[in-house]
C-alpha cells in the first residue's frame, strides 16, 4: 500500500529493494507491516470545521508475533545519504518501544541498537530469529517459558463500529506488551496510567488474551478477577470487551454466589464485601484462586492504606496485580504509586491530543457579576423559606452550599441556551452542578429557556442524572450514552458522569461548581475527549462558569502524577530529605462502610449513605438559603485554546495571546501583511500559512464578536491593536474616494465592480477573486465568466480590473 504522502521514489526504494532484502533475510509476509500508522495527526478545532495534520507513518514495521513489532524501518530515495532518515526512525522506535530501528536508501543499511546506543552499517537486514534472540536479550526473556508468553498472539475477536478488525494502538501495544512481559519475568504489582478515551479496557481485555493463549500459569487458562467499583464500569467492559473475546468463561459476581467453573470474573468492590465480615462474597473464595487481579480506576475504591476494600486486594495478594488509572494519586493516606510501584507505561492527554486520538478541546470562561463581586444581603432580609440570612459577604465558595441564588443559575442557563443556538442545538452537553437540588433547578431552567425544543422532544431534550434519580436516572444515562440516539441532549448532573461513563458523541462540558480535586478534574474533562467521527465529532467545547479551568494551569494538570513532594535542604541549600506532602482530596473517591451499626430497641437505624451528592444535600439542605430578584449579569468572557507546544504537557492560553504569538512569527510589519492580502496569489499563500498555524477566518471573527469584519483586519486588530473596519465600510470607502476609477468602467463593467464589492462586504475577500465570478450571484445575472470577461473587453482587462480592485480595497486606513 502506497501513502499519498510518500515520495515515489521512496517507494521505489521500498519496492525494489527493501521487500526482497527482507524476504531474502527470511521475513514472512505477515510479519512485515507496510505503512504502519503511528499516529493519526494531530487534530486543530475551529469555530466551524476541523483541520488534521500529516499522519506519522513508518516505512515498515517488523513483528516477531502478532501484536509484538520489535523493529521500524525507514526508506529513503535511492539518491539521500540514509543518516538523513537516522533522526526519524529513532523517534519512530522510541514511540513503538522497539529497539532495533535502521534506514535505508536501497545501497546502504543503518542500524541503530537501542540497546547498546550503537549505530552500525550492516550488509543485510538480519533474519527474524536472529533479531528475536537479539531482543529476547534486551528484554531479559531468558527462558523458553517467558518467550512464549512474550509473543503469544493477540484475541482478533473485536471489531470496530464499521465490522473492521479492533488492532490495538501503537501505545496500546507498548502497554500491553509491557505489561505481559513484566509477568513473565516475575513482577506481581504492576501499574499503567492511561489518559481517559485512550483504550485502557482494551489493554486489559488483550493482557488477558496473552496470557489465555500462552497457557499463562503452569500451561492452564488463567482466572482472573476485574475489580471496579461502579456498575458501568463492569458492565461496559464485559458486553463490549470480554464477552466478545471469551464468550461463556466470562461471570459478573455478585448476589452473594460464589460461583465457580468460569474464568473471568467481574465484580463490584461493593458486591464483594456487602457485609464487612467473614461472610462476604471475596472470602468464598480461596485466596490463591486466582492468578490475575485486574483493578479499574485504582486511584479510587481501594486507593486508601485504611480502605477496607484495600482487604480484598490484600487478601488476593498471591495473584498478579495490576492498575489502570488515568488520575494516580500520591498522598499520606492513599498512594497508588506506594502500592502498584511506578508506571510500567504513561500515556498522557497531551500526548493522546498530539497523536490525534483524542479530542482538542476550546474553554470558554464565563463570570457572572455575583460571583465576582460577591453577594450580600440587605440588614434582615430573608430567603424564598422566610429565614434571616446572616448577613455577611458570599462568594462561590458559599454559592449552592450555604446559599443559592435562583438568578445565578438561570442567567448560566441563558447564556447556554445562547451557545447552543450559536453552534447545535442538538449537540450532546453534560452539565456538571453543584449538588442535585442545583441540578434540578438547572434542568428547569434549560426547559424554560428551550421551550421548543421541549416541547418536540418532550422532557428528553434536557433531562437530571444524578444518584437521587435512581433507576429512571439511570434509564436516562443509557439513552443519553448511546451513539445512536439524538436525545437526551443536555444531562444536568453533579457527580455521577464525571468518571466511567464513555460519551463518544459528547461536545459540551459546563463546569457550574467548583473544583478542587486534580483527579477528579482529569476525570471531568476526559468526559470529552473521546473522537467520534462517524457524527463529525472532532473537538469539544467547555464552559467554565466557576474558573475550575485554573487547574489547566497546574503543574499536575497533564502529567499522570499527582505527587507532591518537598525538598527539605540545610542552611547550605543541599537536599536532605524528601517528604511526600498530600494532594488535594479527591471528592469523587466513592465512599465506603462504615463500622457496622447495631440492630437496637427502637427501631432500626437509617441506611448509610455513600453517595457524595446525597451526603451533601444532607448537610447543607437545612441551612442552605434560597434568594431570588438578584440582577445577575455577564460580567466578562474570555476564548482559550490548548497548546500541547508547553514543555512537558497541555497548556492554555488566551485566544488572542495565541493569534498574536502567531501573526508576530510570519515576521511582516503591518503594512507588509496588508499589502500581501492585497492581492489574490499572496493572499492564498498568507491563507496557508495562517492555517499551518492554526488560525481560522471562523474563529477570528467568533472570538472578535464581528463576523463583519475582514480577516486581515482581525489579524491587524489582534497583533497590533489597529482600530478594526468592516468589510462594509472598506466597500463603501472604495466607492467614495475612488469613483473616478468605477467610473472609468463601461456601465456594464461598472455593474460587475459594484456587485463584486456587494458580495465583498456580505461575504469576504474570496468574493475578489476570478473564481468567485463562476457562482450563481453572478451567472443568473451576467452569465458565465468569458461573458462576464467581454463586458471588460476581455479576459485579461477583468483580471487587470479586479487586481485593481483588489488593491484599493485594502489600500491602508
Amino acid at each position: 500500500m502506497t501513502s499519498r504522502f510518500q515520495d515515489p521514489l521512496e517507494d521505489e526504494t521500498c519496492r525494489r529493494f527493501v521487500l526482497p532484502a527482507l524476504e531474502q533475510a527470511g521475513w514472512q509476509q505477515d510479519q512485515i507491516r507496510a505503512q504502519y500508522p503511528i499516529n493519526r495527526g494531530r487534530i486543530r478545532a475551529t469555530a466551524r470545521r476541523h483541520l488534521q495534520e500529516r499522519p506519522l507513518k513508518a516505512d515498515y514495521v517488523l513483528s516477531y508475533s502478532d501484536g509484538l513489532p520489535i523493529a521500524v524501518i525507514e526508506a529513503k530515495r535511492s539518491r539521500r545519504d540514509p543518516a538523513d532518515g537516522f533522526e526519524q526512525v529513532k523517534r519512530y522506535g522510541r514511540l513503538l518501544d522497539v529497539p532495533f530501528a535502521y534506514t535505508t536508501n536501497g545501497h546502504r543499511i543503518l542500524e541503530l541498537d537501542a540497546r547498546t546506543g550503537r549505530l552500525a552499517e550492516i550488509p543485510e537486514f538480519p533474519s527474524p530469529q536472529e533479531l528475536w534472540s537479539r531482543y529476547r536479550r534486551e528484554r531479559e526473556l531468558t527462558d523458553e517459558r517467558r518467550a512464549e508468553l512474550a509473543s503469544a498472539p493477540l484475541n482478533p475477536k473485536l471489531r470496530n463500529w464499521d465490522g473492521t478488525p479492533k488492532e490495538p494502538r501503537y501505545y496500546q501495544n507498548v502497554a500491553i506488551n509491557r505489561t505481559v512481559q513484566a509477568i513473565a519475568s516475575g513482577r506481581k504489582r504492576m501499574l499503567l496510567v492511561l489518559a481517559t478515551g485512550t483504550g485502557k479496557t482494551l489493554v486489559a481485555s488483550q493482557i488477558v488474551a496473552k496470557l489465555w493463549n500462552a497457557g499463562w500459569p503452569e500451561n492452564r487458562r488463567p482466572r482472573v478477577l476485574y475489580l471496579a467499583d461502579r456498575s458501568i464500569l463492569i458492565d461496559q467492559p464485559k458486553d463490549d470487551y470480554f464477552v466478545p473475546m471469551f464468550g461463556e468463561a466470562v461471570h459478573k459476581l455478585g448476589g452473594g454466589d460464589a460461583k465457580t467453573g468460569r474464568y473471568i470474573y467481574l465484580a463490584l468492590y461493593q458486591s464483594l464485601d456487602s457485609s464487612g465480615d467473614e461472610a462476604s462474597l471475596y472470602r468464598q473464595f480461596d485466596r490463591d484462586y486466582f492468578d490475575l487481579v485486574i483493578v479499574d480506576e485504582c486511584h479510587r475504591g481501594s486507593a486508601g492504606d485504611d480502605s477496607k476494600w484495600r482487604a480484598i486486594l490484600d487478601y488476593y495478594s498471591p495473584a498478579v496485580q495490576i492498575g489502570l488509572t488515568a488520575t494516580p494519586v500520591s498522598s499520606r493516606d492513599a498512594d497508588t504509586y506506594g502500592y502498584f510501584g511506578e508506571p510500567l507505561y504513561e500515556y498522557s492527554l497531551a500526548r493522546g491530543i498530539e497523536d490525534g486520538f483524542l479530542a482538542p478541546y476550546r474553554v470558554r470562561k464565563v463570570r457572572l457579576n455575583v460571583d465576582m463581586t460577591g453577594w450580600r444581603p440587605t440588614p434582615g432580609q430573608k430567603d424564598l423559606l422566610g429565614r434571616e440570612i446572616p448577613d455577611k459577604l458570599y462568594g462561590p465558595k458559599e454559592y449552592e452550599r450555604v446559599l443559592a441564588i435562583l438568578d445565578r443559575t438561570e442567567e448560566a442557563a441563558r447564556y447556554l441556551t445562547d451557545f447552543l443556538h450559536r453552534t447545535d442545538r442538538m449537540g450532546k452537553t453534560i452539565v456538571f452542578c453543584a449538588n442535585s437540588d442545583h441540578a434540578f433547578r438547572m434542568t428547569k431552567a434549560l426547559h424554560n429557556a428551550n421551550a421548543d425544543l421541549v416541547r418536540r422532544y418532550g422532557d428528553s431534550y434536557v433531562c437530571r442524572i444524578t444518584a437521587a434519580d435512581g433507576d429512571a436516572g439511570r434509564e436516562r444515562l443509557d439513552e443519553f450514552r448511546r451513539e445512536d440516539t439524538d436525545v437526551p441532549v443536555i444531562a444536568v448532573t453533579s457527580r455521577l458522569l464525571s468518571t466511567g461513563v464513555d460519551i463518544p458523541t459528547l461536545r459540551n462540558i459546563v463546569l457550574f461548581r467548583v473544583i478542587r480535586s486534580m483527579p477528579e478534574f482529569k476525570q471531568i474533562i476526559g468526559r470529552g475527549t473521546r473522537l467520534f467521527p462517524e457524527a463529525g465529532k472532532f473537538s469539544f467545547d467547555i464552559i467554565d462558569f466557576v474558573e475550575a479551568t485554573r487547574l489547566f494551569n497546574d503543574p499536575g494538570f497533564d502529567g499522570p502524577p499527582m505527587r507532591v513532594v518537598r525538598d527539605e535542604t540545610d542552611t547550605d541549600g543541599n537536599i536532605t530529605d524528601s517528604v511526600n506532602e498530600d494532594v488535594p482530596s479527591d471528592d469523587e473517591m466513592v465512599g465506603e462502610p462504615e463500622d457496622e451499626y447495631e440492630q437496637q430497641d427502637g427501631g432500626t437505624l437509617p441506611p448509610f449513605v455513600t453517595d457524595p451528592d446525597e451526603v451533601e444535600d444532607i448537610l447543607a439542605s437545612p441551612n442552605r438559603f434560597y434568594v431570588d430578584g438578584v440582577q445577575v449579569t455577564q460580567w466578562g468572557s474570555a476564548f482559550y485554546v490548548s497548546d500541547t507546544s508547553a514543555r512537558g504537557g497541555l497548556r492554555l492560553i488566551e485566544y488572542e495571546q495565541f493569534v498574536r504569538g502567531q501573526v508576530i512569527k510570519l515576521n511582516l510589519e503591518p503594512h507588509q501583511l496588508l499589502g500581501r492580502w492585497a492581492h489574490a496569489k499572496s493572499r492564498q499563500e498568507l491563507r496557508k500559512l495562517l492555517a499551518e498555524s492554526h488560525i481560522v477566518p471562523e474563529d477570528l471573527a467568533e472570538w472578535a464578536g464581528r463576523p463583519d469584519a475582514d480577516t486581515i483586519d482581525l489579524l491587524l486588530y489582534l497583533a497590533w491593536e489597529i482600530p478594526l473596519l468592516s468589510r462594509s465600510e472598506r466597500a463603501r470607502r472604495v466607492a467614495v474616494r475612488h469613483r473616478d476609477f468605477l467610473d472609468s468602467f463601461a456601465p456594464q463593467a461598472r455593474e460587475v465592480l459594484d456587485k463584486v464589492l456587494d458580495q465583498y462586504a456580505a461575504r469576504g475577500a474570496e468574493e475578489l477573486e476570478i473564481r468567485a465570478l463562476r457562482s450563481d450571484a453572478y451567472s443568473t445575472e451576467f452569465g458565465n465568466v468569458l461573458e462576464i470577461g467581454e463586458r471588460f473587453g476581455g479576459g485579461d482587462r477583468l483580471r487587470t480590473a479586479l487586481d485593481e480592485l483588489n488593491t484599493l480595497v485594502y489600500e491602508a486606513s
